[in-house]
């Protein structure tokens, strides 16, 4: 029995399989058109990079999937484009926003609720109407947040509560999200929590109603410009389902996307980005959830016995780095162990002749790099994959961490991920 991929495959046949290119790179490119300024989150993917994976390699597709889907960065694009796009995340402030970013509202009901909401913000900051605070009863509530923030905000979260819209009440919580952690005393160029210096605390007075109002009216422009872009007929459905448990027949039947278009973690959420620890303020505010479930959950959450994966790139590394830390070497193993799994029910919902294309980071471990990118393509390979090309970019605009502590010794800081690559596979067909 013959495996063929079709005219894809030999039409990059005669590319390097894996090079550097940096019209990749985007350096000067605005990444905050039409929707993707909604919302800070760490690690997003650029939309130019998702724009060109579709453009280029999702020419006949229908169908697209982002299993980490974060903020909705590929789902928009897909959307401008007309097609059908699933994304799903097990971070409910991060569903939360890629729902908003793809849902379509009409721009006078909009209007008509921005007016209403300024005007009784600025009645109830200047006394002219009376609105009890909505504050959350939370642990640590007085250390996150000076008094008159968490009463400000308890005003905004009462006002936003009340609007009847429940497409247009998210909107504003989006918003709402993104003003809790920037009056919040987090030093905001963290990914992790960690409080301001008490000098700092003593200078900082945040002026809460103009940052929501400042963010609805950002908002407001770039759905404005996302409507006058995107077609009738496209479809976006945010879900929250996790890959590693598996696929819902109902939702992915088997053979059923042409592309999947994803940037999922590169380790686990303790090591690399604390989308949790991000998360956590913003959610106790919205009711959301507790941010520990999303650690717990995410790939990697507990520890596993080391052994052999298939994969020769997997197996070497974890060998090397049993021999210089073998509870971390378990550590690493139980992130792949969950990125393994995933994979494997990604792979059972695409299409033969499908393509997917992961955008990885290759992380550093105790020195070591691990040649994530490398990992990805042998794992899918295991499934009947064909490697088409590797892409290799600069990422001088994404929100990531530089440097990292991989001994722990104070001081002792080495770069982490200066570059991505973009792995594209097609799935053979018999």
């Amino acid at each position: 029995m013959r495996r063929r991929v079709g005219g894809l495959a030999r039409a990059q046949a005669a590319a390097p399989r894996k090079s550097r290119d940096p019209s990749w790179d985007f350096r000067t490119a605005d990444t905050k058109r039409y929707t993707h300024g909604f919302h800070i989150y760490p690690a997003m993917m650029i939309p130019q990079v998702a724009a060109r994976i579709l453009d280029e390699f999702g020419q006949n597709a229908s169908l697209v999937f982002d299993p980490f889907c974060g903020t909705g960065t590929s789902l928009v694009e897909a959307s401008l484009r007309g097609l059908r796009a699933i994304g799903t995340d097990i971070n409910p402030l991060a569903r939360l926003i890629a729902k908003v970013k793809t849902t379509p509202l009409d721009l006078q009901r909009l209007d008509e609720a921005l007016q209403a909401f300024q005007a009784s913000l600025l009645a109830a900051r200047f006394g002219t109407r009376r609105v009890s605070p909505n504050i959350p009863r939370l642990k640590n509530l007085d250390y996150w947040f000076k008094r008159e923030t968490q009463h400000r905000l308890g005003v905004i979260k009462e006002l936003v509560d009340g609007i009847a819209d429940p497409d247009i009440r998210d909107f504003f919580k989006v918003a709402f999200s993104e003003t809790v952690r920037e009056v919040s005393l987090t030093r905001n160029g963290e990914f992790k929590l960690y409080r301001m210096m008490e000098a700092q605390i003593r200078k900082f007075h945040p002026d809460v109603e103009a940052t929501i109002l400042s963010k609805l009216a950002r908002n407001r422009r770039g759905m404005e410009e996302y409507l006058q872009a995107r077609p009738r007929d496209a479809s976006v459905h945010v879900l929250d389902f996790n890959t590693v448990q598996g696929i819902p027949a109902s939702v992915l039947p088997r053979q059923s996307v042409d592309l999947v278009l994803t940037s999922p973690p590169y380790g686990d959420s303790r090591t690399t980005v604390a989308y949790g620890q991000f998360s956590r303020l913003s959610m106790q505010w919205l009711g959301l959830g507790e941010h520990g479930d999303i650690d717990r959950l995410c790939m990697g959450g507990g520890r596993r016995k080391i052994a052999a994966f298939g994969c020769k790139p997997l197996d070497e590394v974890l060998e090397r780095l049993a021999e210089i830390d073998e509870k971390r070497a378990s550590e690493v193993a139980a992130f792949y162990a969950d990125y393994a799994r995933s994979i494997e029910h990604v792979a059972e919902v695409v299409k033969p002749r499908g393509i997917v294309a992961y955008v990885v980071g290759n992380r550093r471990v105790k020195g070591m790099e691990i040649p994530n990118d490398e990992i990805t393509k042998s794992l899918f390979e295991q499934h009947g994959f064909v490697h088409l090309r590797t892409i290799i970019r600069a990422i001088p605009n994404k929100r990531m961490p530089r440097k990292n502590s991989p001994t722990n010794i104070r001081g002792q800081k080495e770069a982490t991920m200066n570059y991505e690559y973009i792995v594209v596979l097609a799935k053979a067909a018999c």
